[in-house]
């Protein structure tokens, strides 16, 4: 018996820009929303527990100092790595510097409240 990732959670303090961005980003729209302001972001049609993982943003969060001890890495579908940067520069990413070398063939960005992600370079199928 094994365990797999059905959501993940991201504290934030607009929960609404983050899962706009985030909808974008990954195709998803919004699945819940709670009455404490976290809202919910899934693939279409699926939901919680499908094969991909949904995004939780919690309406809340205190300042954060230094890196992110977890991060997200996304792949494009249907573009390559240099068209879904431009892409997700113009929804709003931007670079960031956490010590990389320049060799690295994923890009490190953040989101608009500054959570880490990078961009990996394989092209993936779309689920």
């Amino acid at each position: 018996m094994a365990c797999r990732i059905s959501e993940l959670v991201i504290d934030a303090e607009d929960p609404d820009r983050l899962a706009a961005f985030w909808c974008d980003v990954l195709g998803y729209v919004e699945l819940d929303r709670e009455g404490d302001g976290s809202i919910q972001i899934g693939p279409p049609g699926v939901g919680f527990g499908g094969a991909q993982p949904t995004l939780v943003l919690n309406a809340g969060r205190g300042p954060r100092i230094g890196k992110l001890p977890l991060h997200i890495d996304v792949n494009a579908t249907d573009r390559d790595q240099d068209a879904e940067l431009a892409r997700l520069l113009a929804l709003g990413a931007v670079p960031v510097d956490v010590g990389q070398t320049g060799e690295e063939s994923w890009h490190v960005l953040a989101d608009p409240e500054g959570n880490e992600f990078c961009l990996l370079r394989t092209q993936l199928k779309s689920i």
